[in-house]
């Protein structure tokens, strides 16, 4: 890459790999169900997460609300965490859209909804009350740390679900990740839920695309969705080609990531000035604050360590910070990445404080 770029693992290339295998592919058109590539892939892709059938969309974003339109209608409302993806960075998509009602509710420090308050949360069946319809959960979670949240807690959530006659519906985003991390297979991980939406174009690498999984009923009607917003496409196995290559290549090698993540925040730890908690970092996020009395701003920081050393991270808030590790970051940008930290925290304890 032309920059050392921890903001997230969205800006990572697609590898020679993927190159050669996109420029190979061959094709159809994917709206007639004619593509041989994109055939393969949905095939593939439902086979990892023990579904019957998949379907490939442009981002986690568009597979998320083509599931939750395909599971609920207007009216209907969706119990989900109030700090997930969905919730808070889908921009409103469920309702906006859909129509659906989104219930939120607390999530511990790792990402978990307690399953007696998703319990409670469930309407009673009322006419005055949105229909309870669906649960949304999310793994690994990313705004708790990336954690991996294991399959005790989605069976729980599955029990509930059940209890009442609702569907869950699980964001993977960095589903392989969550696995990779616990030495399981992704199917353990979705066997409770009815569906499931992964991204290949995080630490899987390629250039873009998700696919959304679950029964071939669910799907049929996903389909729908998906070309009522837009998103049926023609040629596509140009892009499916690098998903075959992200699932076939690239699952295995996110242990890497991992671990690169914990050297990072193990280094993070040594350095004064920065608060790190290095045991919650279990896949490829690292999350890091600045301590109360460092006197400059978590933008100030980024932008020194941009300008003076080339790297990039992500503020996460005015003091704090995340950084993502990816195919593209090696143990060498690691090392770049904790000196040029040190050295700005350095001269900004040295003062005068900047401007």
């Amino acid at each position: 890459m032309n920059r050392i770029d921890f903001r997230s693992d969205t800006v990572s290339w697609p590898t020679p790999a993927m190159r050669q295998a996109m420029a190979a592919a061959v094709v159809g058109d994917d709206v007639y169900g004619e593509d041989p590539t994109v055939n393969e892939l949905e095939a593939l892709a439902a086979a990892r997460t023990g579904k019957e059938a998949g379907l490939f969309v442009a981002s986690g974003t568009m597979g998320n609300l083509c599931a939750v339109l395909a599971h609920a209608g207007r009216g209907d409302e969706a119990i989900l965490g109030s700090d997930c993806h969905v919730f808070s960075w889908e921009a409103g998509g469920l309702s906006a859209l859909g129509g659906v009602v989104p219930h939120p509710l607390p999530t511990d420090d790792i990402g978990r909804m307690a399953p007696a308050a998703v319990e409670a949360a469930v309407r009673d069946d009322d006419p005055h009350l949105p229909r309870s319809r669906l649960v949304l959960v999310e793994n690994s979670y990313g705004a708790k740390y990336g954690y991996p949240l294991p399959p005790a807690y989605f069976a729980d959530i599955a029990a509930v679900a059940r209890r009442h006659g609702l569907v869950v519906h699980m964001d993977g985003a960095r589903l392989f990740n969550a696995a990779v991390a616990q030495n399981i297979a992704a199917a353990e991980l979705t066997r409770h839920v009815d569906s499931v939406t992964f991204c290949l174009s995080k630490g899987l690498c390629a250039p873009v695309g998700s696919v959304l999984c679950g029964s071939t009923e669910f799907i049929h009607r996903a389909r729908r969705v998906r070309k009522s917003v837009g998103g049926g496409m023609r040629q596509a196995g140009i892009l499916a080609a690098a998903g075959l290559v992200a699932l076939r290549e690239m699952v295995e090698r996110l242990a890497d990531d991992h671990a690169r993540a914990r050297t990072l925040a193990e280094g993070l730890a040594q350095i004064s000035g920065v608060t790190v908690n290095v045991e919650r970092v279990r896949t490829n996020m690292v999350f890091f604050d600045l301590a109360a009395d460092v006197p400059v701003s978590a933008d100030y920081v980024a932008g020194q360590m941009r300008e003076a050393a080339g790297v990039w991270v992500g503020t996460n808030g005015p003091r704090g910070f995340r950084a993502v590790t990816h195919y593209w970051i090696g143990d060498d940008d690691v090392d770049i990445f904790l000196s040029s930290l040190q050295r700005v925290l350095a001269r900004a304890a040295a003062g005068p404080l900047p401007a």
